[in-house]
């Protein structure tokens, strides 16, 4: 019998962070994370590889709507 793994459900301070995607001019690569309202320093939490990568970090966190991206 298999049991399906329960994944932890984290937080953040949307007042203080905000989920950004973050994306490289040159390689295209992309990196999910969050960026600080006060500072504007980014914070990676995952690299996104498929649109899997970018459903899980959206479900772990818990963000509906968009995510901006920055480059």
């Amino acid at each position: 019998m298999l049991f399906a793994k329960k994944k932890d459900r984290k937080t953040y301070d949307s007042g203080q962070v905000r989920p950004v995607i973050r994306c490289s001019i040159c390689t295209g690569e992309k990196v999910a994370g969050f960026q600080s309202l006060s500072t504007r320093s980014f914070q990676e939490i995952m690299l996104i590889r498929n649109d899997k990568d970018l459903q899980d970090f959206r479900e772990t966190y818990g963000i509906t709507g968009e995510i901006a991206t920055i480059y």
